[in-house]
């Protein structure tokens, strides 16, 4: 798949959690730029007036993904000084899951999660549980 491909099933996924969002009770606006700014950005901000969430969002495929340390990284900075929640928001076979950050495992070149995560400690489409 070419990277625009791929930056375009990107996109689509944020535009389809930004209504999941909204259909939910919460505000949410995609950060343009996210991922290619000289500063710390996720790709989704959300609230529903009490929390405030930073979502990094990926679309998957396959049962495991790989995120570099310097993508969480800077979540993790971003949502430090935001005062938001870090998630991942995974759409994986037309599910979306949304998995704290300390839940992904970790290793010396970043973090990942695999399916058997997504189903033990990913919150299954329902954004009202985060």
């Amino acid at each position: 798949m070419s990277f625009a491909s791929r930056k375009r099933k990107g996109i689509q996924a944020e535009r389809e959690l930004l209504s999941l969002l909204w259909a939910s009770g919460w505000a949410a606006v995609r950060v343009a730029g996210s991922g290619s700014s000289r500063f710390p950005s996720p790709d989704i901000v959300a609230s529903n007036g009490v929390k405030v969430l930073a979502l990094e969002c990926k679309v998957v495929k396959t049962n495991t993904k790989f995120f570099p340390l310097k993508e969480i990284q800077e979540l993790l900075e971003f949502s430090k000084r935001f005062k938001a929640e870090p998630w991942i928001a995974v759409k994986h076979f037309k599910q979306w899951f949304f998995v704290r950050v300390e839940h992904l495992s970790m290793s010396n070149n970043g973090f990942s999660f695999n399916k058997a995560l997504l189903g033990e400690k990913g919150l299954l489409k329902n954004i009202q549980e985060i």
